[in-house]
């Protein structure tokens, strides 16, 4: 069931009425694309040349947009996405040893989803709260003064 939802193709007819809510706008690219995203989770590479048609660009220009910002995601991703901090007070207080165990937990690797959609893996350069380190974030959670224990426990729980 897993393979069934990373290989679902997404609602085109869904797809084709959220962008031509926007047909005709002035500057509407960033605000289509992320309404693209919230409503399906990514955006989907086949809304590529149907938001260029409707809004008169080039696929290029388009792709372009969506590769250009960080927040934009054209894969699928978990419902739940666990950052882990890279930064330089959880790199000396352990994060190395704390991201391992959760690739271990979660069985995947950085920017990797789950086969059940559930987990994205990201680290990130720092996460702000270098006191707590090391320190993770689970959706817009901060768990800090991770060990191997709070891990397990933590991915287990679901991250709650």
């Amino acid at each position: 069931m897993a393979e069934q939802l990373l290989n679902t193709k997404p609602d085109l007819e869904k797809l084709t009425a959220i962008i031509a809510d926007y047909a005709g706008q002035r500057w509407p690219l960033i605000p289509l694309v992320q309404k693209i995203q919230s409503e399906f989770g990514y955006i989907p590479q086949e809304s590529v040349p149907l938001i260029a048609q409707y809004l008169k660009l080039f696929p290029s220009q388009v792709q372009g947009v969506i590769s250009f910002y960080a927040q934009l995601y054209t894969k699928p991703r978990g419902k739940k996405v666990v950052r882990v901090c890279r930064g330089t007070a959880c790199h000396v207080r352990g994060g190395k040893t704390i991201l391992k165990l959760v690739k271990q937990n979660l069985g995947i690797e950085e920017g990797e989803t789950t086969p059940d959609m559930e987990y994205t893996l990201e680290t990130v350069a720092c996460i702000g709260v270098c006191a707590l380190a090391p320190n993770i974030v689970i959706g817009d959670r901060v768990f800090g003064h991770m060990n191997p224990k709070k891990v397990e426990y933590l991915l287990k729980r679901g991250g709650d």
